[in-house]
């Protein structure tokens, strides 16, 4: 008898082309039981590999066809992201998959992609000019081409941010395969990224938060009462523009909140907020209720004058036609609101920060604080109180300076 002895096991392994074979009974995550195959160049890699699968086969089912990166993201778009998950979430995570995630990773079986083909491709949409990778310098008339089309990079890289989240959405789509058991490991858990920066947001004082609303107050501006609502009850951009009289008791002195408008893609959609701790029913200020009842005036007059073409609904705030406000006129509204009050410019999710730093300063809890601009960790608000407003560190560092002074 010629050559060496079969090794306890390797009953399985057997020649095949250029190397060898080995099979084993695996269960499917179906529930039929099927051979699932391995290969290698020499005996002792199949062995090596036949150990491993004969392990995975006793921990549960196994797919013993695997489909590759395009074709699983494709998949998990349309059967698990869409039907499951916030419009907006699957309108960035489509997006991401076909600009950056596919046209790199697509072709690679999900069994064989590797950590480190994970972090060679997250570098390098990291560190490529999306101006040149999506052809945009082409599409510009040519007297505006500054990039790949005159053979200068303009070097428009993604933002840390960014490159975080495309990270998020590969991460989301291999969990999925890991619960379907097409993979054994995420390997997108295990790539590394710079920290991402948090952008510090601005506040206004009470001064400035005032003279704005004097200004809208005093030209009538149609959005008075918006602003109002955003800086004294911190209402979100898509909530309070998603506002219906239903959600108003002006009798009892509350609000409720529980629906928003957002554009998404080429859609205006009011859906339910973003998590239920967004949902709640708050107390109507004083200057809230006069604010929407001065609204209710407006828009009675609003609909005279537009008579036959008047297409509102339940909406709150709406155009002079009654159509939803879409949310960008909406921010350029509020930009041109600050130029005409003569305050610094910030974002309207600013303005509803400027709601938590005011409520800080006047000493606040932050359970308190935490309820009324519905956060869903404390943590959120926490950061708020971290970063007191420059009239409060003022005088915070006053006090200690007199104290030391003896």
């Amino acid at each position: 008898m010629t050559g060496r002895a079969r090794a306890n096991g390797e009953g399985s392994i057997f020649p095949y082309r250029n190397g060898f074979a080995a099979y084993t009974w695996v269960s499917k995550p179906n529930g039929q039981r099927q051979r699932k195959y391995i290969y290698g160049k020499t005996r002792e890699e199949v062995h090596e590999k036949w150990l491993k699968l004969q392990q995975r086969a006793r921990q549960g089912p196994i797919a013993t066809s695997v489909p590759n990166l395009g074709e699983f993201l494709a998949y998990w778009l349309e059967e698990v992201v869409k039907p499951n998950l916030a419009p907006a979430t699957y309108v960035n995570y489509e997006m991401f998959t076909r600009r950056h995630i596919t046209p790199l990773l697509g072709a690679r079986r999900l069994d064989r992609l590797s950590v480190r083909d994970v972090q060679t491709w997250i570098n390098e949409v990291a560190r490529t000019c999306q101006c040149c990778a999506q052809d945009k310098d082409a599409a510009r008339a040519e007297k505006k081409r500054r990039c790949c089309a005159i053979g200068k990079c303009c070097e428009n890289r993604l933002s840390s941010r960014t490159v975080s989240d495309i990270r998020a959405c590969l991460r989301a789509a291999l969990s999925q395969a890991v619960t379907e058991d097409l993979i054994a490991k995420n390997m997108a858990s295990s790539i590394k990224l710079p920290s991402v920066r948090k952008r510090k947001g601005k506040a206004w004082s009470s001064d400035e938060a005032r003279q704005f609303l004097e200004s809208a107050r005093s030209e009538q501006d149609p959005l008075y009462a918006v602003y109002v609502l955003i800086l004294v009850l911190g209402l979100r951009k898509g909530e309070v523009l998603g506002l219906t009289w239903d959600d108003v008791d002006l009798d009892e002195g509350e609000l409720s909140i529980g629906r928003q408008l957002q554009r998404v893609s080429r859609q205006l959609l009011h859906r339910e907020t973003k998590t239920a701790t967004s949902d709640a029913t708050l107390p109507l200020p004083d200057i809230c209720a006069a604010a929407l009842r001065l609204r209710m005036v407006e828009e009675a007059h609003a609909r005279e004058l537009a008579g036959a073409a008047w297409q509102g609904g339940k909406l709150i705030f709406s155009t002079k036609w009654g159509t939803p406000i879409e949310p960008r006129n909406f921010n350029r509204s509020w930009d041109a609101r600050c130029a005409k009050a003569g305050v610094r410019k910030i974002t309207v999710h600013d303005g509803r920060r400027t709601c938590a730093t005011l409520l800080v300063d006047l000493d606040v809890h932050p359970r308190e604080v935490m309820q009324i601009l519905r956060h869903a960790q404390i943590a959120v608000t926490m950061e708020i109180y971290a970063q007191a407003s420059s009239k409060a560190t003022r005088c915070a560092l006053k006090r200690l300076g007199d104290s030391l002074s003896g």
